[in-house]
């Protein structure tokens, strides 16, 4: 099954440690991450040298293809969240994790859909609980 992935990526990498602990535990799942490569530091420069256009058809039909979303939202980011409603819109089950104590959007904390789950996290290993969690439920 493949699981979409969604984190900051211009909006700041304070967090990219979570990110890898969130995608590997997904691979060693037996998931499969389309966006694996965002959890990487090399992300930033790859994306770089990426048409919008392209990075847009792309993300997109990643997330057609997959079964759920799974996004890490403690860092604001416009894409991350334009991906969440997507998926949302799709009827696809999203899990948006964040650390504890970090103001995140109120247009995710309210959301009151049906498909959403909002998650707040005290260290990485409870962001991987969380989306195993979730995962489990779907």
């Amino acid at each position: 099954m493949k699981v979409y992935f969604a984190c900051s990526i211009t909006g700041g990498r304070q967090n990219e440690a979570v990110y890898a602990a969130i995608v590997q535990a997904l691979q060693d799942a037996g998931f499969e991450v389309p966006t694996a490569i965002l959890a990487s530091p090399e992300v930033v420069a790859l994306e770089e040298v990426v048409d919008a256009v392209e990075v847009y058809t792309r993300d997109v039909a990643w997330i057609e293809a997959s079964k759920a979303l799974v996004a890490e939202i403690s860092t604001p980011s416009h894409g991350v969240g334009y991906e969440i409603a997507y998926a949302l819109n799709r009827g696809m089950p999203v899990l948006c994790l964040y650390r504890q104590g970090v103001k995140i959007s109120k247009m995710i904390s309210g959301n009151t859909a049906g498909n959403l789950e909002v998650t707040a996290y005290a260290h990485p290993a409870g962001a991987v609980q969380a989306v195993g969690d979730f995962l489990s439920r779907i």
